[in-house]
């Protein structure tokens, strides 16, 4: 499972998702523009893949080079030296066009490299939450924000660790984000922050041993290193 339906986008397009995420993602895409343009990239990109058909240069460098092709007059062996000269463009043109092919071939296999990365990760974080979620000693303890929504906090003192589950009516406004928070003897330590326009997430927290309850605040973009507002919502733990 991700740790941020953002980052779904890589694991859903190569269908790394269990059907839990499948369809928060799938609703997520709806409100989302960002995710259904990366989407449609990285499947445009995996059906070039499949076809074998890597994305050519822009049309006009090669139309350029066809234009050039049909000016240049073939001659015969006395022109020999005028006619390479004359092919110059035309064989700089074509050269532009292996190195743009190239260079398109590269930056795709990078995307692709990089979302199976994504993929592998996704499921090891799976993994991880499964472990959590089926531990025989597993609380679950869940309270509404004062915001809207709610967050869900899954904990298992055999694992040392925790999954919190946010789901927040809308994002803050205003530069400011959600961000999580572990409550241990009175001091609040970071447990990450949500990007801007971002209301959901799912969270590993590891290390809970001592730690008394999970908070939940609205702080100003990226995060802050301790809380500055008043709790959104605070789940105990213990």
């Amino acid at each position: 499972m991700s740790t941020d339906v953002h980052t779904l986008v890589g694991p859903y397009v190569l269908d790394a998702v269990d059907d839990v995420e499948r369809a928060a993602f799938e609703r997520h895409l709806r409100e989302c523009e960002d995710c259904r343009a990366e989407v449609g990239e990285l499947r445009e990109a995996g059906a070039r893949l499949a076809d074998g058909a890597w994305s050519v240069p822009p049309p006009r460098l090669r139309e350029s080079v066809r234009a050039e092709i049909r000016r240049t007059r073939q001659l015969g062996p006395p022109a020999k030296v005028r006619t390479t000269r004359r092919l110059w463009p035309v064989a700089a043109a074509a050269a532009a066009v292996l190195v743009a092919g190239g260079t398109v071939y590269q930056v795709q296999e990078q995307r692709i490299s990089d979302e199976r990365a994504a993929a592998v990760a996704a499921r090891a974080s799976e993994a991880r939450v499964r472990a959590i979620l089926t531990a025989p000693d597993l609380v679950v303890r869940e309270q509404p924000l004062t915001s809207g929504g709610r967050v869900t906090v899954a904990t298992s003192r055999l694992n040392d660790a925790g999954v919190i589950m946010l789901a927040a009516a809308a994002a803050p406004s205003g530069g400011h984000v959600y961000q999580l928070w572990t409550i241990r003897s009175g001091d609040a330590a970071s447990a990450g922050a949500l990007g801007v326009g971002q209301s959901a997430t799912v969270r590993i927290v590891d290390g809970l041993s001592g730690s008394s309850a999970i908070g939940v605040t609205v702080e100003p973009a990226p995060g802050s290193r301790t809380p500055t507002t008043s709790p959104e919502a605070l789940v105990k733990i213990i």
